[in-house]
């Protein structure tokens, strides 16, 4: 047994590549009294047997960066602590066998280019040259990576353990975590068999071990363990040496020469979770049995890619676990539940490529208190409490493996764990023709198909199947009147003597107005970036509503309540379950409600951004005039066992109306349209609202002091280089997404944060900040650029605006006209 300290500032849990890279980053930035606790070996759990693929292009934008570092510093590690990593910038090669993938390859590599990636779009010919031993009959082209690389997943630990050492890091390994000591919701370390260790941080990055070990803590760290297949072969006679990875989606296998060998792995669409029940005590370094017949077709399919492998023995059949979450994303930061306790786990087969960016920025968020860069793709508080349930699991996870290599269509819904929160109305709205997505485990409506017509994505980066349907839902809020369900909302209650001041410390709007008042705000940070973007509805004097994003509901609740003081006379209760929201929009929507209700529903007695309990029906609703499609409109909160009658009341007046049933992919649309923001694309923690030009939602006179008012009147007196705008395509047949780089004058100067097609003005509509390296970015500066919009390695001119593309002066939205 060796001595174990009893009070360290920092312990991690687990000595995979995460917590060494962990341990490594925070001895870096200067914080050395850091152990690191791993219940076997170093690597012993899934790092070991991972193929070390170093990919720097992944779905999105900030999971490149995270990975753009990776490969950066993998790339000096062995000089810098004088331990052989195997790693080597060998590049990487994806192939696309259908038009579909193609695009898919052709957009990314545009997005690559935001961030200064070298990229290059090659044809099938150059492909067979760059890897002579595959089959191109099949192949319509492909996209090279050269930066990209491989490397040893064992060294690569061990140098960065061996650097954290060298720093003052204690590693111990043989000794496990039996439980995270918990006190007052907050970690204060762990206990092992050999005595508790206090501790101001504890660090959760145990791999398959992380859900156990966080749930058994009060904490959801939804992930499961799946059975990942490869192979290596014997020698292969006439192999080149260091070829590039070879990914090939279509067929779901990459390809790794290794001294004369192929590794060959997969992803296959429907996996073997693995691990459901429990771990074995025993676990390390060990290997699952192995099945053929499961992984059988996709070998045949590798033989076709790459036709020596027929004539090749296999040296191994290799089956090991790996961890997945229900989103394919990895689990980072600090949990909701318990302060003081994060999270680094369920990396879904890409830990090797993570490790380093997911080691810094955890680092930097320990040490700095915050997160260094928007990491909403990946931050635990997307999670929901549900998610922890190890049946969704599991059930999840036969598809979450796959999808590493499944088309990454715009709006892919998963097809898995489905129908776990469904609203009131959800019969309703099936019997209604309703195809569903989910967020946030929500079934919610994205779209209603004609009676008679199967009610299902047919996926394309074209105009998808409901393209037409939901064209028709849009219009029909845009001249008469639309019913969106949005009964998804996160809703909170703010209650008590403190409330008011309290909630105008944590917004930056001034929401001290009169009972009845709608005040749209942000909660900033520190630095002023926006943290939520939600509606704060005065109840009472001593009562607020707070309604926010679905899917932002875990996240949103846990900024109120640890940013409500301790000795405050107020609390924060979530209510989203109790209550159905029906959002009931267009010019019309005044006269259908008027048949419903005895309320004066006129301008002069409910104007905008007003709210009032009414009659309607035969329950007692609250009705907020308040809009995210920019017309005439009411949400009404309605208790749920109230919601039925109400829908159907509506429904049965709707007919004089032409009132269409309208989904979230209208709701999207219109609110492109109107320029309206969405917090986690257009906005997020790295955002001001100066930028965003969310100016008018800032309350600079109000007397309270707010959260982020010192950074964001330093802003205001210096002037921006960076602003939020809207854009219009030239072509109206090119659709764009997200992620699209934004070209002024030949020079790149953004991306497209979101996107959708306006059915009104006849265009394709993004958003997304053009940044100016230093200069101030006002209006002018705007106007006097030439615009272009890449889409899939193509440029094409677009129209810029600092204003919404539709009702600018939102008349329609007042009801001035």
């Amino acid at each position: 047994m060796v001595e174990i300290p009893q009070k360290v500032q920092v312990v991690i849990i687990g000595g995979g590549i995460i917590g060494c890279s962990i341990a490594f980053h925070l001895t870096l930035r200067g914080l050395t009294d850091v152990i690191l606790l791993e219940r076997k070996q170093l690597t012993s759990g899934t790092t070991w047997h991972a193929a070390g693929l170093v990919g720097q292009l992944r779905a999105t934008h900030n999971l490149t960066r995270l990975a753009q570092y990776t490969t950066e510093l993998y790339a000096s590690l062995e000089s810098t602590t004088g331990q052989a990593t195997g790693f080597r910038q060998i590049g990487s090669l994806a192939l696309a066998t259908t038009k579909e993938r193609f695009e898919e390859l052709k957009r990314g590599a545009s997005m690559a280019r935001c961030f200064g990636l070298e990229v290059d779009i090659v044809t099938p010919e150059r492909a067979q040259e760059m890897w002579p031993f595959m089959t191109t009959d099949d192949v319509v082209g492909a996209v090279h990576l050269p930066k990209d690389g491989q490397t040893n997943p064992i060294d690569t630990t061990q140098a960065l353990a061996k650097a954290a050492k060298s720093r003052g890091a204690r590693i111990f390994e043989n000794l496990k975590v039996s439980e995270i000591i918990v006190e007052d919701s907050r970690a204060v370390g762990v206990r092992t068999a050999q005595g508790d260790i206090h501790a101001n941080i504890v660090v959760n990055a145990a791999g398959m071990w992380a859900h156990g070990l966080g749930a058994a803590a009060g904490t959801t760290v939804p992930l499961h363990a799946a059975e990942h297949f490869y192979i290596v072969t014997e020698p292969v006679a006439g192999l080149p040496r260091h070829l590039p990875v070879l990914r090939d989606a279509d067929s779901c296998a990459y390809f790794k020469e290794d001294a004369g060998k192929l590794l060959v792995g997969w992803f296959e669409p429907v996996a073997k979770p693995w691990g459901t029940k429990e771990i074995p005590e025993s676990f390390s370094f060990d290997t699952l049995p192995d099945d053929l017949e499961h992984i059988e077709p996709l070998l045949e399919q590798a033989i076709r890619r790459v036709p020596a492998l027929g004539s090749t023995g296999i040296q191994l059949f290799f089956n090991g676990p790996e961890s997945f979450t229900p989103d394919d994303r990895y689990l980072l930061g600090e949990t909701p539940e318990v302060r003081n306790l994060f999270v680094a786990a369920g990396f879904n087969s890409i830990g090797i490529q993570s490790a380093g960016g997911a080691g810094k920025v955890l680092a930097d968020w320990i040490i700095d208190g915050h997160p260094p860069m928007d990491l909403w793709d990946v931050d635990i508080r997307r999670m929901m409490p549900f998610q922890r349930n190890r049946l969704y699991l599991h059930d999840r996870t036969v598809e979450a493996l796959g999808l590493l290599y499944a088309m990454h269509w715009p709006f892919r819904q998963p097809e898995t764990a489905r129908g776990v929160r469904r609203s009131a109305l959800h019969d309703r709205l099936t019997a209604n023709g309703a195809c569903f997505g989910e967020v946030a485990g929500w079934e919610r409506p994205n779209w209603y198909a004609p009676k008679g017509t199967p009610t299902k994505y047919e996926y394309s980066y074209g105009k998808q199947n409901w393209f037409e349907r939901s064209a028709d839902e849009h219009r029909a809020v845009r001249t008469s009147v639309g019913l969106f369900d949005q009964s998804s909302f996160g809703k909170y209650i703010v209650e008590g003597p403190d409330a008011e001041m309290v909630l105008n410390r944590i917004s930056a709007n001034n929401v001290a107005v009169p009972v009845g008042r709608i005040v749209y705000t942000q909660w900033l940070n520190e630095r002023g970036g926006i943290e939520a973007d939600l509606t704060v509805t005065r109840e009472t004097e001593t009562r607020y509503l707070i309604v926010t994003a679905a899917a932002t509901q875990t996240r949103d609740l846990s900024w109120l309540q640890r940013n409500i003081p301790s000795d405050a006379r107020a609390i924060a209760v979530d209510v989203t379950s109790g209550y159905a929201v029906l959002g009931v929009m267009g010019p019309q929507s005044r006269n259908l409600l008027s048949r419903l209700t005895n309320a004066d529903l006129s301008n002069a007695a409910f104007p905008f951004a007003t709210s009032q309990i009414i009659d309607l029906g035969y329950a007692r609703v609250r009705a907020s005039r308040i809009t995210y499609v920019g017309e005439l409109g009411w949400e009404l909160y309605i208790p749920t066992e109230f919601a039925a009658d109400i829908f159907d009341r509506i429904k049965a007046e709707s007919r004089s109306f032409e009132m269409r049933l309208a989904g979230y992919h209208a709701l999207d649309s219109l609110r492109m349209e109107k320029a309206y923001r969405h917090w986690g694309h257009d906005i997020t923690d790295e955002d001001t609202p100066l930028e965003a030009g969310l100016g008018f939602a800032v309350s600079w006179e109000k007397s309270a002091e707010f959260i982020g008012r010192a950074a964001l009147q330093k802003q205001k007196s210096r002037g921006v280089t960076r602003r939020l705008a809207s854009f219009a395509l030239s072509d109206p047949n090119k659709l764009l997404y997200h992620n699209e780089p934004i070209w002024r004058d030949g020079v790149l100067v953004g991306r497209v944060a979101s996107a959708a097609y306006g059915h009104t003005i006849g265009k394709s509509i993004g958003m997304g900040y053009v940044q100016s390296g230093g200069e101030i970015v006002d209006p002018a500066f705007v106007r006097s650029g030439r615009y272009e919009i890449e889409v899939a390695g193509e440029r094409v001119p677009a129209e810029i605006t600092l204003q919404p593309f539709y009702d600018p002066s939102s008349r329609r939205v007042k009801d001035l006209d």
